[in-house]
């Protein structure tokens, strides 16, 4: 079945996230993707996926014509045409308004103050239901969203943790996601390792993906932190996709620990060295490349007599801002096949788009996709 995929923040990374999952996928060039899949995708894992939409194959008049009666017609249009405005979106919805009145339907509309409804819009007023709809236009095609990312649950799983720690970052829970989806499609029950845990933020989206997890990290508090969080999951399993078998957290450095066997699959955000608030200076900045890079290449070295072939292993590693606003990014990739892996490549998306960021974000995150040699 097609698909229509609204995009997130930065949407190349959102396509490769897709490419991994589905194969082949076609950027629209306007933060939307399609692509076919025999089996109904599931929003709620898809960290760079906002929406999910099916094609409307009739024409949109005879396509309104089946929505039911029985209950008043809540009505959203988001516009991606080439030159779409909020006035654009909100002519086109009143304009389907009144024909769903011509035909008996009783119809609120949705105000756009936006051409594209947010998914915050979106999801808090339900449009993703048999009454309540939201149809994505894009330039004479229409597709009806079927799901929209709940935006609560991400915020309640990242604020409301027992146990968070700004000094050791903040990884976002899509991101998270991102980085564990990044592995493949993974059999349910895989066993995925961070060997970076921290506070558990990729192992808990995977265990909502129904994968056994196994984290360790080098701070012995960061353990503890990471086994409360995940505690407090399994207490509070909102949004949850399956029953994990496993749960497995040591202390350990990933520069020479020795994990136990087997590992299906490696998702983590790796050693990103000191927080910073403004651009290093040369000398503070060759420190932390060297640092860093000594650690993270320490650990794909150890990891690589542990793992089987074709194993897939996605890690975030550190790029600092600098004052012309580019990105400097580790000299990792040239030494990859050393290490023992190659890099995958994307058709929509090339290494220097994996680059994880907000605004003037002083240590970003490059995400590196790999699988074993």
């Amino acid at each position: 079945m097609k698909y229509l995929a609204v995009l997130g923040r930065q949407p190349k990374i959102s396509l490769a996230e897709l490419e991994v999952l589905f194969g082949e996928v076609q950027s629209l060039g306007t933060g939307l993707a399609a692509f076919e899949t025999g089996k109904k995708p599931d929003v709620r894992r898809l960290g760079g996926t906002q929406k999910l939409a099916t094609g409307v194959d009739a024409p949109i008049i005879e396509y309104l014509k089946t929505l039911p009666k029985e209950h008043k017609i809540t009505l959203g249009v988001s516009d991606y045409s080439p030159q779409a405005s909020p006035s654009t979106a909100q002519r086109e919805a009143l304009r389907l308004k009144r024909i769903l009145v011509k035909n008996g339907y009783s119809v609120r509309v949705v105000p756009n103050k936006t051409a594209a409804l947010s998914s915050a819009v979106s999801f808090h007023n339900h449009l993703f239901r048999e009454n309540k709809i939201e149809l994505i236009k894009y330039k004479k095609q229409f597709f009806h969203v079927i799901s929209v990312q709940n935006i609560d649950s991400y915020v309640k799983r990242d604020r409301e943790r027992p146990a968070r720690d700004a000094k050791v970052g903040m990884l976002p829970p899509k991101l998270a996601q991102i980085l564990t989806n990044l592995c493949g499609d993974l059999p349910m029950g895989s066993r995925l390792l961070d060997p970076f845990c921290g506070t558990g933020v990729v192992l808990q989206e995977a265990m909502l993906m129904g994968y056994q997890v196994y984290g360790t990290d080098v701070n012995e508090r960061m353990v503890e932190y990471t086994k409360k969080n995940l505690e407090w999951l399994q207490v509070n399993r909102q949004a949850a996709l399956a029953q994990p078998q496993l749960i497995q957290i040591s202390q350990g450095d990933a520069t020479n620990f020795k994990w136990w066997l087997p590992i299906d699959a490696v998702a983590c955000e790796t050693y990103l060295g000191q927080p910073m608030s403004t651009p290093p200076a040369e000398m503070k900045l060759k420190h932390e490349e060297q640092e860093c890079g000594r650690i993270i290449r320490g650990f794909l070295k150890n990891l690589a007599g542990q793992i089987q072939p074709r194993t897939p292993v996605v890690i975030a590693v550190p790029a600092w801002l600098r004052p012309d606003g580019s990105y400097k990014r580790l000299k990792l990739l040239d030494e990859i096949e050393e290490l023992g892996y190659n890099v995958m490549r994307f058709r929509n998306t090339g290494q220097e788009d994996l680059l994880y960021h907000r605004d003037k974000q002083v240590v970003a995150r490059e995400i590196i996709v790999l699988r074993k040699k």
